[in-house]
């Protein structure tokens, strides 16, 4: 027998017989039915019941499918539904579809096939349920970022604080992390929200135009220089200029740009005016500045005016159940721009994402996402669908030895104690401690979560 699966069906048919197969069938499977013989005793017990898919006759005595399709709209979470129709009313059944029904089958009814379908509702209607709560997480924090992990709210939080600010920041994070979603948001946030946001990579401009583009020049101030060019600083004015990859830039220039922090001016190549400009910089780099200040390629005083408001972006192995939930917003915006029937990611599929350590981030997952969905030959994504490394990646576990505790701690102050000590011994290796703890790294990222909360909620 199946074990108990989480989602409520209710079977809506008149024929006593029919109706005890499809209960038995699907009981069978693991799902939680309900079996009503018409449509009147369905309505009189979802008040107080949630039901997730409701599988229902069209021709019913009484309250037929058609109306009940219309009464189940009307509920504040509807459930999918999925009809059952003879022959004779197939285009009934294609109305109904138009009108808000999910699927239909057809009599004499193929119980593989019910089964199909009913798994393809219930994962859409999943998909559907994480893109809302999704969305929400979207509206609760700044727009552009998903997640709502323990670091991913602290970065939140910071955002809103130095948005109000009007100093330069400094944002760090490892290549992929969404360092420019943070300037943006930060932008957005800010009270320059309506003036413009440029975004410049000092690691693709040659250092020997760096300071043109920037700064701008006058006509006639080098070779080919025909016209006047304003230059990016000019073209931010009043608003915001992102420097991404800061640690690229060149140190005479990083000195022209220290100027600019302390004085609010530029000097376009070429010319002897000085043009007053008003415009916040936020740099960002995946670079430890600190050992650029050490290692003479970073000026340590432009550094120190940049720290003052540093953030950093968390890595994604860091951020727990937001891997998920990123994985299917990018799920969502590809069926949204290229609709394929794939509306889900397998628990296996989403076990194989939460084993690989994703060096390179959040862009990293979305270019994994993408792939798959591309390539996908079910319903929901499958491991074998991912790229080769993801899906054949397999952590290195080393031999561990368990530490003997010498007092009698709670349940979860044990576990939580436990955890600590095979972290400790992993050196923070988060996927070999999951691999000692035998469970998935998503299920100790819930286990360090609830941990934290607890150490807030006794502060």
């Amino acid at each position: 027998m199946s074990s108990l699966s989480p989602y409520r069906l209710a079977i809506v048919e008149d024929d006593p017989d029919l109706l005890e197969l499809l209960q038995e069938e699907l009981a069978s499977q693991g799902y939680q039915v309900t079996a009503c013989g018409c449509a009147e005793d369905l309505l009189g017990c979802i008040s107080e019941q949630r039901f997730d898919l409701v599988i229902s006759d069209i021709r019913l005595p009484g309250i037929d499918g058609m109306q009940l399709l219309q009464r189940l709209k009307q509920q504040p979470e509807p459930p999918a539904l999925l009809l059952i129709t003879a022959f004779g009313t197939v285009r009934q059944a294609v109305n109904a579809l138009k009108q808000g029904a999910d699927d239909f089958l057809t009599k004499p009814l193929d119980l593989e096939h019910l089964a199909l379908s009913v798994q393809r509702l219930l994962a859409h209607k999943a998909l559907r349920n994480e893109v809302q709560q999704l969305r929400q997480q979207q509206q609760d924090g700044p727009a552009g970022l998903v997640g709502k992990s323990r670091a991913m709210r602290r970065l939140y939080q910071q955002i809103t604080q130095v948005a109000s600010a009007q100093g330069a920041v400094l944002i760090l994070g490892e290549s992929g992390t969404g360092k420019e979603l943070v300037a943006r948001a930060i932008h957005q946030q800010s009270s320059r929200s309506e003036q413009p946001f440029i975004a410049i990579n000092c690691a693709g401009i040659p250092a020997e135009l760096m300071e043109s583009e920037f700064f701008g020049h006058a006509a006639g101030a080098f070779t080919g220089a025909r016209q006047q060019r304003s230059g990016l600083f000019k073209e931010a004015d009043g608003g915001t200029l992102l420097l991404d990859e800061i640690a690229e830039m060149p140190l005479l220039l990083q000195a022209k740009l220290l100027r600019v922090l302390q004085e609010g001016t530029i000097r376009p190549v070429g010319s002897d005016q000085e043009v007053k400009i008003n415009v916040r910089i936020v740099a960002a780099t995946h670079q430890n500045l600190e050992q650029g200040v050490a290692a003479g390629t970073f000026r340590e005083d432009l550094f120190y005016r940049l720290e003052t408001f540093s953030l950093a972006v968390p890595p994604l192995r860091d951020r727990g159940d937001d891997l998920e939930s990123l994985a299917i917003f990018y799920l969502q915006q590809l069926q949204q721009k290229q609709p394929r029937d794939v509306h889900g990611l397998s628990q296996d599929a989403l076990d194989c994402l939460y084993r690989y350590p994703f060096p390179g981030n959040v862009r990293e997952l979305q270019n994994a996402i993408e792939r798959a969905y591309t390539f996908a030959s079910g319903s929901n994504i499958a491991p074998e669908d991912f790229p080769t490394r993801i899906h054949n990646y397999q952590p290195e576990v080393s031999q561990s030895t368990q530490k003997v505790t010498t007092r009698w701690p709670t349940l979860q102050q044990l576990q939580q104690n436990y955890v600590q000590q095979v972290l400790q011994h992993t050196e923070g290796n988060k996927q070999q401690a999951a691999q000692l703890l035998g469970i998935t790294r998503r299920t100790l990222y819930r286990w360090l979560e609830q941990g934290e909360h607890d150490s807030d909620s006794d502060e």
